[in-house]
This record gives C-alpha cells, sequence and structure tokens, in this order.
C-alpha cells in the first residue's frame, strides 16, 4: 500500500510540475530577464560514475594466447558539487566555468600470477624466445596483491562553451561542450612506495574534454538545470612501478584513462 502511495503521490508532483512549466493557459513566464544578464551564478550536484580504459600490455597484461585480460576495472556510483559562473556572450553562446569536487572510488583486480612464466625475462611460449623485459623473482600473490582500490579526488575544472535554443515557455534545451583541468589530490605521485607496498599510483595532473546536454527549467526564484555530462581525460594516468617491483601490477597496464559519466543538478 505504502509503494501504490508514493508513486501516486510522485505521478502527481510530476504532473503539477510539468503543468507549472508548460500550460498555455494563465501561463506566466519566470525570471524573463535572468538570461540576459552579462554574469550570473549558481552551484551544482552530481551523481558520477568513473571508470577507467586500460589498455593491456601484451605479456603481463594479457594471457599467453591472447584472448583474455588478466587486469580489469570496475567501477563504483559516488557524488561531487561544484560551482558555476556564466558569462552571457550572446543570444545563442555562455561561456561557463565549473570548478568541483570530485569524489571517485575505482577496483582494480589484477589476476597475473601467470606472469611467473616470464621471469627469466623472456617469453617462452614462443617458437622462439622473446625478450619481454628484466629478469625477476617471483612471489605468491595473495588476495590483498590482487585486489587494489583507487580512491581519488579530482578537483575539477571544466569551461564549457554552451549553446541553447530559445526559451519554450519555462524552459529551454542546450548543449555544451569545452575543456577540463583536472587535479587529483590523492594521485600518490611523489610517493616512493609502489604496488609491492599496496600503493598505486597515477598521475596528479590531467586533462580532458566534456559533453553535456539538458534542459533548463525556470521557477519564479531559480533555475534548476538537470543534465548528463560525459568526461573523457586524454592523457595517460599511469605512473610505472619501481624497477625492483616484479612486473604483477602497474607492467601490465600499458595506458589507463579516466572516463565518466555523471548525472548533473545546477541551481541559478
Amino acid at each position: 500500500m505504502a509503494k501504490k502511495t508514493n508513486i501516486i503521490l510522485a505521478w502527481l508532483f510530476g504532473t503539477a510540475l510539468l503543468q507549472a512549466q508548460f500550460r498555455t493557459r494563465d501561463r506566466m513566464d519566470n525570471m524573463e530577464d535572468f538570461d540576459q544578464r552579462k554574469l550570473s551564478w549558481g552551484f551544482y550536484l552530481v551523481a558520477n560514475n568513473f571508470d577507467y580504459k586500460l589498455v593491456l600490455d601484451p605479456h603481463y597484461g594479457m594471457s599467453t594466447d591472447g584472448k583474455q585480460n588478466l587486469i580489469s576495472s570496475r567501477s563504483s556510483a559516488s557524488f561531487g558539487a561544484g560551482l558555476i559562473g556564466r558569462l552571457r556572450l550572446n543570444e545563442t553562446f555562455d561561456l561557463r566555468l565549473e570548478p568541483a569536487l570530485q569524489f571517485v572510488q575505482r577496483d582494480l583486480t589484477f589476476n597475473t600470477q601467470s606472469n611467473d612464466a616470464y621471469a627469466n625475462g623472456y617469453d617462452l611460449t614462443k617458437s622462439y624466445p622473446v625478450y619481454v623485459g628484466d629478469p625477476f623473482t617471483p612471489k605468491e600473490l595473495t588476495e590483498a596483491d590482487k585486489k587494489r582500490s583507487v580512491k581519488s579526488t579530482y578537483i575539477d575544472i571544466p569551461l564549457l562553451l554552451e549553446v541553447h535554443g530559445d526559451r519554450w515557455y519555462n524552459s529551454r534545451p542546450y548543449v555544451a561542450a569545452g575543456i577540463n583541468y583536472l587535479v587529483n589530490l590523492q594521485s600518490n605521485e611523489k610517493s616512493e612506495d609502489d604496488n609491492q607496498q599496496e600503493i598505486f599510483r597515477t598521475t596528479t595532473h590531467n586533462f580532458g574534454w566534456s559533453v553535456e546536454a539538458g534542459i533548463q527549467l525556470y521557477f519564479q526564484r531559480f533555475k534548476l538545470t538537470p543534465a548528463i555530462r560525459g568526461t573523457f581525460f586524454t592523457n595517460n594516468e599511469m605512473v610505472r612501478d619501481n624497477a625492483a617491483t616484479p612486473p604483477y601490477w602497474a607492467a601490465g597496464i600499458s595506458s589507463a584513462q579516466t572516463r565518466a559519466w555523471m548525472l548533473v543538478l545546477k541551481f541559478e
């Protein structure tokens, strides 16, 4: 019964909201002069999902037949929050600076015990020995060795060019695209320890690009904007393990680039 009541209440709320925004009879245009301001401010909340796009080393990151990935990445949902600064360029274009703090966690799994086969520095599965790297002393991987929980806190600074349509009643659609500069406060890039001490290192300074689409809804006292944003890093975030560390971890990853999808809720 409670579930049905919640569904009815949600339907009534949604209907009332749509009628208030889009009804044609006795409709009042909200915040008519807001978009004519040269500068405006606001804030936004984010539900995010960050993941790594991994390119694996053909020896240390893949099975000997090349058909199975030995390293995998699993994303998890998290959150963030940011500020909005809008500069009106003309009737069609706005420039937006939207710095945010993004809290992120990704889990990496390393099923790389089979790399023991390369302990002498050569791949002996080929018809002739192929050199893969320096010799190393094999070790028995524990469950803790096979898992890495990579926590990141990004200062995300996107600069977006927004292109919007005309207002339709109390709403206006838009798309935006731009570039990002991102600082990872938990990168461990300068740490002398590495995966042998369970420290997964990534780059501190990163760059990327973003695309976004949404609809701006005008109320009497504020503008609400639900949107979807995709952010894609352009640089390799991997920091190599130390030379003396056996190739069970970072050596198996040729490159790691973040890709993220976000649900954004803006208030102006």
